[in-house]
């Protein structure tokens, strides 16, 4: 068995985790930590006036590259160019993030941060559109999230040493751009990659039998949601609320802003006075999205109800297609007797399954109040791949102690669970529908999985076929020591 999972793993190097380990690298990229020492813009877009010494921007000269000292230029791509210094940080916010660096090395992070600039070069070339609201927005998320960790958006300047607002908005626009155009291009070049169901076969009698991945053990899991019903009074109470805020801002010019701060239950954005930037590609509901973009710029909505409470929302500004807004949430209260009635009605539904009077799946499609998983008899689906099954290795951590006392068959008590969007409580049972011992891949139990590597080992050979040619019709320059470094690719072409 030892052998048998040592081969396993070479095998799964060659496709699924060196996928991964290219997304992982990307992602690493734009890190937080990332913009804890500036990166020169000519990493990004070469510009029209150099920020450090004039041979930085100058990508067609070797005699300017020898002229560049050691911590210099490493590698030009198309128009972009990686600094050795870039190298370093990328290698430092590895380690800052908790990752093991101990597998990566400088000439694999200089090969890395090639393939994504050569990516955002191509996207160029073929017209691949980033618009900068898609940027800004991005950009604005980033921002946010940040001021709300370390409290003020002087606290972010001064952490990232920034001087100012626009040169910090400035650098995240260029990295995000950089990104986004790189992850465009790669959607672009697998987007249409598909596997046949007789390529998912070959795929799998291609591998020796004592080199076939092994997977952990799995559970399929069910449940039945109730949600406590919210008294109508209690409703009525918060939209009369959110009226009187609405009327106290329109007719005696109050603070939106200070209103949001100590009333919204948004934990997101109270302490920013209800602020977020958004775009129609925003994740937010769509119940809030429809009412946000029917405002004009200075109108405040009717208070409006989706799954997290009642709404109302202020629009600050509307650039194109992205909008400024403040927003004001408020939940209405739950009395602890409708807390009780779900539970009590749970039991009941908990003691019937067991009494036979039918089955948990017939329960689920009759009595859950869950819309995602109710039709399909309460089966919960793993949110890495859709699949019905859950690894418990790789399981989040809250289900795993709710269910990893359940025997099969068995059905738990009613479990309280609040809502991690911010939504209100509910109450829900949980049933282990079945149980998979760890194994070795089997061509049938296993099917979606092995569809899965069988699909990443087409994109990744997709992936290397591009590269292959892209690197020949592109200019690249590899500087110094650099070129004695043993690539993936063919970087150094002599």
């Amino acid at each position: 068995m030892k052998r048998q999972k040592r081969m396993n793993l070479r095998f799964l190097s060659s496709g699924k985790i060196l996928w991964m380990l290219m997304m992982t690298l990307m992602v690493s990229f734009v890190s937080r930590a990332q913009l804890k020492d500036s990166i020169p813009d000519p990493e990004i877009e070469p510009p029209e006036t150099p920020m450090e010494a004039p041979e930085v921007v100058i990508v067609d000269s070797i005699i300017n590259f020898k002229r560049i000292k050691v911590d210099g230029i490493a590698a030009v791509i198309g128009d972009y160019v990686i600094l050795n210094s870039d190298i370093e940080k990328t290698l430092i916010d590895l380690r800052n993030q908790g990752a093991s660096a101990e597998d990566v090395t400088h000439c694999g992070l200089l090969g890395k941060l090639m393939e994504d600039r050569l990516y955002a070069h191509q996207a160029v070339q073929d017209s691949i559109l980033v618009s900068d609201d898609e940027v800004n927005s991005t950009s604005d998320r980033q921002i946010q999230q940040l001021v709300q960790q370390v409290g003020s958006m002087e606290k972010v300047l001064e952490f990232y040493k920034k001087e100012s607002v626009e040169a910090f908005r400035e650098e995240l626009f260029n990295i995000n751009k950089l990104r986004m155009l790189s992850e465009k291009m790669q959607q672009k070049i697998i987007g249409d990659v598909k596997v046949t169901p007789e390529e998912v076969r070959q795929f799998f009698k291609k591998i020796p039998e004592d080199e076939r991945p092994v997977f952990g053990a799995e559970l399929e899991i069910s449940q039945i949601v109730k949600e406590p019903k919210v008294p109508e009074e209690e409703k009525q109470k918060v939209v009369d609320k959110l009226e009187e805020i609405k009327a106290d801002v329109e007719d005696n010019d109050a603070s939106f802003s200070v209103k949001a701060i100590l009333y919204s239950q948004d934990p997101g954005s109270k302490s920013k006075g209800g602020f977020y930037s958004m775009t129609r590609q925003t994740p937010f509901v769509k119940e809030f999205k429809d009412v946000a973009f029917s405002l004009r710029e200075g109108e405040i909505s009717d208070p409006f109800e989706t799954d997290f409470g009642y709404h109302i929302i202020y629009i600050e500004k509307i650039r194109g297609q992205e909008l400024d807004l403040r927003h004001i949430l408020i939940q209405p209260e739950i009395p602890q007797s409708a807390l009780n009635e779900a539970k009590v009605e749970l039991d009941t539904i908990r003691k019937h399954i067991l009494e036979e009077k039918y089955t948990f799946a017939e329960a689920a499609r009759n009595f859950s109040d869950e819309k995602e998983t109710k039709n399909d008899g309460g089966l919960l689906r793993n949110p890495i791949n859709f699949d019905s099954r859950f690894e418990l290795t790789k399981m989040d951590p809250a289900l795993y102690n709710q269910v990893r006392n359940l025997k099969d068959n068995e059905i738990s008590n009613p479990i309280l669970e609040q809502d991690p969007r911010g939504g209100p409580p509910s109450y829900k049972i949980l049933n282990i529908t079945n149980r998979y011992d760890e194994h070795v891949a089997d061509f049938a139990k296993d099917y979606i999985k092995i569809q899965e590597l069988a699909l990443r080992e087409k994109q990744f050979r997709a992936i290397k076929e591009w590269m292959e040619e892209h690197i020949k019709d592109t200019y690249v320059s590899v500087s110094g020591n650099n070129k004695e470094c043993d690539f993936a690719n063919n970087w150094v072409k002599e």
